[in-house]
């Protein structure tokens, strides 16, 4: 029986948060097991997620929302883990009326034994859990189901641009999508200044590149830009003072303030951003970081 550890719980001996990695790596292809069909598939999600939120965007972005249904856990990531919950824009668990994520993960492997988390992709014909990694999601979501999706066209990751895309994510993850996390979740000083400095160090970084371009990658939007916003949106209200990542704010950068303002204003990306399930989500869970509740009333420059 798997316990319910939840993030709180993931720093080193060092005082230095390491990030799980995901279990289940299953792949959606035409000769696989897991064949792309619509109405097969299901994400579980939650708008406070920054990696789940990334899923949604690119399912919104190609058109697939009457191809790959969804269920939103509540916001609130307490001693029981994620919940369902049909209230405050959640959901109940459509698929199989489970009150707890972790349900879901031993209807796949009753032995179980990491943190639940979300994004889920979800198997409805054979119930299981296809895989609960977002960056291998987002892939699939962006190629494998285009005989369905309502925008086939567009492609988040072309092949000339691989190579750029590929260098972007690995800065981009680690000083601002895992590094606000290693900044936040540090139990020991030096790691938390490394760590602040190289959020700030990659902030920089992105403004730069963002002065040359319009997208990250030059005028088109990728999974590049897919990857960055969840984090850039929730920066200054959540990451900037909750975590502790206050060298800098995003409203501080012209590049990277007009970058996330034009993203946040295109409809099909606004309506994945509710900040409220955001800001809940990380000061009200139960945490040492913020032990009283309080959420503060600063949504970040974008929105209202």
């Amino acid at each position: 029986m798997s316990s319910t550890k939840n993030i709180n719980d993931n720093a080193n001996e060092h005082g230095a948060f390491v990030r799980q990695e995901s279990k289940m790596r299953n792949n959606i292809s035409k000769n696989g097991p897991y064949p792309p069909e619509a109405n097969r598939y299901h994400l579980y999600v939650n708008y406070i997620c920054p990696w789940a939120h990334r899923t949604l965007i690119v399912r919104n972005l190609k058109g697939l929302q009457s191809v790959i249904s969804v269920s939103v856990l509540h916001w609130c990531l307490d001693n029981d883990g994620w919940t369902f919950k049909n209230e405050d824009g959640c959901t109940p668990d459509h698929i199989n009326n489970f009150t707890f994520l972790r349900e879901l993960y031993f209807q796949t492997d009753p032995n179980y034994s990491d943190r639940f988390t979300v994004p889920v992709l979800y198997d409805k014909k054979t119930k299981t859990i296809v895989n609960n990694e977002s960056s291998e999601i987002v892939r699939f979501l962006n190629s494998e189901f285009n005989e369905f999706a309502n925008i086939p066209e567009l492609d988040l990751y072309p092949a000339a641009l691989r190579p750029r895309i590929d260098e972007l994510n690995q800065i981009i993850y680690d000083g601002i999508n895992n590094g606000v996390y290693k900044t936040g979740f540090a139990t020991a000083q030096a790691v938390y200044e490394e760590n602040a400095r190289l959020v700030y160090e990659t902030l920089l970084k992105v403004e730069a590149i963002l002065g040359e371009n319009k997208f990250l990658c030059g005028d088109v939007m990728t999974e590049a830009d897919v990857r960055l916003f969840p984090s850039a949106i929730r920066f200054d209200p959540v990451y900037y003072s909750h975590f502790k990542c206050n060298l800098i704010a995003v409203r501080e950068l012209p590049n990277l303030c007009r970058w996330t303002k034009m993203m946040y204003e295109m409809p099909l990306i606004k309506e994945t951003v509710k900040m409220d399930h955001i800001k809940k989500g990380y000061y009200k869970s139960p945490s040492k970081l913020n032990p009283t509740g309080i959420v503060p009333l600063y949504n970040g420059p974008f929105v209202n």
